[in-house]
């Protein structure tokens, strides 16, 4: 039996959910989720990403946080909730990898971008054109979940141009601003090594991503890629063994 300031609906078979007022204890609010677990494999709570009260008190019952879910309809309009549950399987929170869990679940993550600094002999940086925007980039890509960014860029590289390079130190991080649609990342640059400038002839692209790629002066650097992304660049080489920066937000 709830109580009065909580309400438990089943929304579907094996699931069931909860919504309090703001005046609700967080003792009430918890008990009622365990209750709901009995005769549910999953709990959940929809929250208002603008309601901070509703958040902790959905944390503090135990249940992690999901994502957000757009086009929600309430009232008659779509708005965006955020998802809290806690399944049956869930590790109990008095078990330390339980809590650690339900922190995992709501600390603040950032995007990882892993990218490799390719020389030749003349000082060119390998660049590459790619299929999903106009201007030009260093070699990488996304960090997986539970990836190294070290394993990240080799295996990019690999992937995206057919080349089997270690990555070797790391020569920069740059923090990103959110920028154009993009939550902030950190891009990480690591040392690719000065390489034949025949090496582009063992290139193999991944056409879906990859147009072309081939070494580039500093000032084809400056008209091919975007000026952050060109600041990046001149900062990972001011790098490479004179003292530049280790660290840059938008390559500055």
């Amino acid at each position: 039996m709830t109580d009065p300031a909580t309400n438990v609906t089943t929304v579907a078979e094996g699931t069931a959910r909860i919504t309090w007022t703001a005046d609700t204890p967080i003792d009430v609010i918890r008990h009622n989720v365990v209750a709901a677990l009995v005769d549910h494999a999953r709990v959940e709570a929809l929250v208002d990403p603008e309601d901070e009260g509703g958040q902790r008190a959905a944390t503090w019952s135990g249940l992690r946080r999901e994502g957000v879910m757009r086009g929600v309809t309430v009232d008659g309009s779509p708005v965006d909730r955020v998802v809290y549950a806690r399944l049956t399987t869930d590790t109990p929170l008095n078990e330390p990898e339980g809590f650690r869990a339900l922190l995992n679940s709501f600390l603040p993550r950032k995007r990882a971008i892993g990218q490799m600094l390719l020389r030749d002999p003349d000082g060119r940086v390998l660049l590459c054109q790619l299929t999903y925007k106009p201007d030009w980039d260093l070699p990488g890509g996304v960090v997986e979940v539970n990836e190294s960014p070290r394993q990240a860029v080799a295996r990019e590289i690999e992937e995206e141009l057919g080349l089997v390079v270690p990555a070797g130190e790391l020569v920069l991080t740059d923090w990103l601003p959110p920028w154009s649609g993009w939550d902030d990342a950190l891009c990480l640059v690591f040392d690719g090594g000065v390489h034949d400038a025949t090496l582009t002839d063992s290139i193999v692209r991944e056409a879906r991503e990859i147009r072309s790629a081939e070494f580039c002066t500093l000032e084809q650097v400056a008209e091919r890629c975007a000026d952050f992304t060109a600041r990046r660049i001149e900062s990972a080489l001011a790098n490479l063994g004179s003292g530049g920066p280790a660290y840059t937000e938008s390559g500055r």
